[in-house]
C-alpha cells in the first residue's frame, strides 16, 4: 500500500484561465506546487494529473511525473480516478488529492491528513483549520465545515457549507472552521465515489464533497491551523510571485 498524492492540473480555470502554467517567477505554477508537495513526509510518489499537452510539455524540463487525462472530466474527482487506472494503483493504495494552484501549502498539512484518514479507518479524509486572521467567515468562498470527535479522537465531518455554520443564534462564540480542499481516499473508494450521481445538496451548494455526506460516508478531518494562500485570481498571483522575489 502506497500513499501517492496526485494533483489536477486543469488549464482552463474560470476565473483565472492558464493560471497552473503561469511563470513570471521562472517555472509554472503547477511546477512550485510539486515541490511543495515534495516536501511531505507521508508520501512515496507525486503525480500531475494534466488536461492537456501543453501542461505536460511545461513539465518536460522538471523532475516531475505527469499523466494526460481526458479534457472533458465534469471535476478534478472524476479526472483523478482516471489518473489512477492510468497509474493502475491498487485497491488499497492511498491517494491524496491536492488542488494544483496552492504553492505555497504547509507540507505538515498533507502529513496530518494522511495520518487522520489512517489513524480512523474511514473511507474519505480531509482538512480543516480554525479561521486565521484576514479570514472572511461570510465569504462564501470559503467553505466552512462543522464536525464532531470520534471516539478514536479524529474529528469527523457532519456537514459542508458556503454559509456560515453553526449559526450563532444565541451569541455562543462558536469556533468556526474553513475547509481545505485536499482529499485522501483509497484507490477503491475513489473508483466508487467518481461514478455516483452529483447529489442534491451538492448540486445546491457546488460542493462534489456533499455528494459523499448524503450518501451517509464518513470524512475524517484533521484540524490544523493554516492560512490559505491558494491562487484564484490575477492579484493572488501578482502577490505570490511578490513573495517569490523576497
Amino acid at each position: 500500500m502506497g500513499v501517492i498524492a496526485i494533483i489536477p492540473a486543469r488549464l482552463n480555470s474560470t476565473r483565472l484561465p492558464g493560471k497552473v502554467l503561469l511563470d513570471e517567477t521562472g517555472k509554472p505554477l503547477i511546477a512550485h506546487v510539486v515541490e511543495t508537495v515534495l516536501k511531505s513526509d507521508r508520501l512515496d510518489r507525486v503525480v500531475v494529473a494534466a488536461d492537456s499537452q501543453e501542461v505536460v510539455d511545461a513539465l518536460n524540463s522538471f523532475d516531475v511525473e505527469v499523466v494526460l487525462t481526458d479534457p472533458d472530466h465534469p471535476n478534478g474527482t472524476s479526472r483523478l480516478a482516471q489518473a489512477a487506472r492510468l497509474l493502475d494503483l491498487s485497491d488499497k493504495d492511498i491517494i491524496v488529492n491536492i488542488q494544483g494552484d496552492e504553492p505555497e501549502m504547509d507540507p505538515s498539512l498533507i502529513d496530518g491528513a494522511v495520518d487522520a484518514f489512517v489513524r480512523s479507518g474511514v473511507e474519505m479524509g480531509t482538512l480543516g483549520s480554525p479561521m486565521q486572521a484576514g479570514d472572511d467567515v461570510n465569504d462564501p468562498n470559503l467553505v466552512k465545515l462543522v464536525t464532531r470527535l470520534g471516539d478514536d479522537g479524529v474529528h469527523r465531518a457532519v456537514y459542508f457549507s458556503r454559509s456560515l455554520i453553526p449559526f450563532n443564534r444565541d451569541n455562543a462564540e462558536p469556533e468556526y472552521i474553513k475547509h481545505a480542499g485536499l482529499y485522501v481516499y483509497q484507490r477503491a473508494f475513489l473508483d466508487r465515489f467518481a461514478n455516483w450521481p452529483i447529489s442534491k445538496l451538492e448540486s445546491i451548494e457546488q460542493l462534489e464533497q456533499l455528494r459523499a455526506i448524503e450518501a451517509g460516508v464518513e470524512i475524517s478531518v484533521a484540524i490544523v491551523p493554516f492560512v490559505h494562500k491558494g491562487i484564484d485570481t490575477p492579484s493572488d498571483y501578482r502577490a505570490f510571485v511578490a513573495r517569490q522575489k523576497q
